[in-house]
């Protein structure tokens, strides 16, 4: 099959069956439906204490404004820009494959191959394949970019990840005991969060996670606590463990077997299958900084059950503003982090197209700025840093 024939467009594609991202989980909780226009929580989050409901339904209509204008200008030009990512990704990835399997034993050509297949992971994993399973280009009605048909360069079943990612993390954003995500059920990320012996463990585990992201998030889709405890069927779990079984194996297939074993014509087996782990490492640290800049840094906040209790849809975007950080610098940064440096732009809008959020970003956070909210952003080292701090503090009681 011609890897670029998915780039074509296609003049009347099928339709596709949307209603769902996921498949229905039986026990387990699932993404219900639009949050109700009016309401508020039991109690608001410190940092919005001092907003009524009325200048909190003032703010919804704001940033309802903002998405709707996105929504309008949204076309031709969208689709282009995505159609061209992915074209990019997969040059990227022919040529760094290419040059290991046939001349990876020249030291240069061995740095620069392993460079362009770790930036076609990158790419793959942070501005194509996290948002296109968000559902930001489902409505170009393009079968071939599309949430429920996608499959990504990463070891999590695509379906598994919208699952825990897009149904949980994004509903429940930061709320203890609701959202996972806060130390992916092993690293202590919150004062809030009981203080065992283990925890003294923090920064060895995140070392760990770190180069092994994929493979951490991975197990982690797998939701073993809730099979466990018996919240999760057998027959679920099963179901997601040959699903990740396939995924993860088809990774290491193409990374470990496939490529080195094209090298051995060219006696450059040894070369290619450490340029392929090279690249996996670097995607791995990547992601995990990316993915942590945006959700640990100092300043992020956590939430108890009272404050989204009532929660209408005003009260879930400070939800959003307040639990999430953003990475400040570059256009290059910004795409490579698949825009996810706004990711306080993302929790409001995550099926907005994420070239989009530069664009926005000033708008919120002027917005934040008049209702005397926090807009937490800072350069890549400050927050890597900031992250890596809270891992290390709170190790200790």
């Amino acid at each position: 099959m011609n890897p670029l024939a998915t780039l074509q467009k296609k003049p009347t594609p099928p339709r596709i069956d949307t209603t769902s991202h996921a498949p229905q989980r039986d026990k387990r909780e699932v993404r219900p439906g639009l949050l109700a226009d009016k309401g508020s929580p039991a109690v608001r989050p410190p940092a919005a204490a001092h907003l009524s409901d009325e200048q909190v339904a003032e703010l919804c209509k704001e940033l309802d404004t903002i998405k709707s204008d996105i929504l309008k200008k949204r076309g031709t030009e969208d689709a282009k820009y995505i159609r061209r990512v992915i074209r990019l990704q997969r040059y990227l990835e022919i040529l760094g494959r290419g040059a290991l399997i046939l001349d990876g034993k020249n030291k240069a050509v061995w740095v620069a191959a392993t460079a362009a297949l770790a930036s076609a992971k990158i790419i793959e994993n942070m501005e194509i394949g996290h948002n296109v399973l968000h559902g930001q280009w489902d409505w170009m009605r393009d079968p071939d970019i599309h949430s429920t048909t996608w499959q990504w360069d990463f070891a999590t079943p695509a379906r598994s990840w919208q699952h825990t990612h897009n149904d949980l993390h994004h509903r429940w954003t930061n709320v203890l005991g609701k959202d996972k995500d806060v130390g992916f059920n092993l690293l202590r990320m919150d004062p809030a969060q009981e203080w065992t012996p283990v925890n003294l463990l923090n920064p060895v585990f995140n070392m760990v996670l770190a180069p092994f992201f994929e493979w951490g998030i991975a197990i982690y889709d797998l939701e073993i606590d809730l099979y466990l405890d018996g919240t999760k069927p057998k027959e679920v779990f099963m179901d997601d463990l040959k699903a990740f079984a396939k995924s993860g194996g088809s990774q290491i297939m193409k990374d470990f077997v496939v490529t080195p074993g094209l090298a051995l014509a060219t006696g450059a087996h040894k070369e290619a299958f450490l340029g392929t782990a090279a690249a996996n490492l670097i995607r791995n640290l990547w992601a995990h900084s990316v993915i942590f800049c945006g959700h640990f840094p100092d300043g992020t906040e956590t939430f108890t059950d009272e404050m989204v209790e009532g929660e209408a849809r005003g009260d879930w975007y400070i939800r959003q503003m307040l639990g999430s950080s953003n990475i400040s610098g570059s256009k290059f940064l910004h795409f490579m982090t698949g825009n996810l440096s706004h990711q306080v732009e993302h929790h409001l809008f995550p099926d907005l197209p994420s070239s989009r959020y530069g664009e926005i970003a000033p708008k919120v956070q002027e917005i934040c700025e008049r209702y005397g909210l926090p807009y937490n952003t800072g350069p890549l080292y400050k927050q890597v840093g900031s992250a890596w701090g809270k891992v290390f503090r709170l190790a200790l009681p």
